[in-house]
């Protein structure tokens, strides 16, 4: 799996960046906002990051869950050639060994999780095409503790916002 060195953009829209961090990159900048998505852009030491994000409009779980933030975030790091890159920060660190589902309306995938975040192996651009070309995004995963969730994200804006973020990294 290739987490390809995004994980600061991470930290960042989490809010836990560390004063390391600070030193290192600086703070995200907003591109514009897109229905239900925002784009951003921030330096890190070794390239220009731009990132897409939203927020679920709505999450189920199978027992009350204590979650951080939650966000499904395409990163582009042209210094890195990653573009289109998808993951997704869960609020909580998923079950060791798991998988998590992601479904946008009819097309299913697979991400793998680490820690927190779950990441595509392969299939960025595939799962880019269909954010968007669809309406909706599910992303299923299982807690440590087994705790069953699933957030639903609306992908209404995501064209404008990757538009914005492939402007402005490239």
């Amino acid at each position: 799996m290739k987490m390809r060195g995004v994980f600061p953009a991470f930290l960042i829209l989490a809010g836990f960046a560390t004063a390391a961090l600070a030193q290192s990159a600086d703070e995200p900048k907003k591109l514009g906002s897109y229905k239900d998505w925002q784009a951003f852009t921030y330096k890190a030491p070794d390239s220009k990051v731009c990132f897409a994000f939203s927020e679920p409009k709505s999450s189920k779980s199978t027992r009350e869950a204590k979650r951080g933030p939650i966000r499904f975030i395409v990163t582009n790091y042209p210094g890195r050639k990653v573009a289109g890159q998808i993951s997704t920060i869960i609020g909580y660190p998923f079950k060791e060994g798991s998988t998590v589902k992601l479904v946008i309306d009819d097309k299913e995938f697979t991400l793998y999780p680490v820690g927190d975040t779950a990441w595509a192996e392969k299939d960025d651009a595939e799962i880019v095409a269909a954010m968007k070309d669809g309406k909706t995004l599910r992303v299923s995963g299982t807690s440590w503790k087994g705790t069953e969730t699933t957030d639903s994200y609306s992908l209404a804006g995501i064209s404008a916002a990757i538009d914005e973020i492939d402007s402005a990294c490239k």
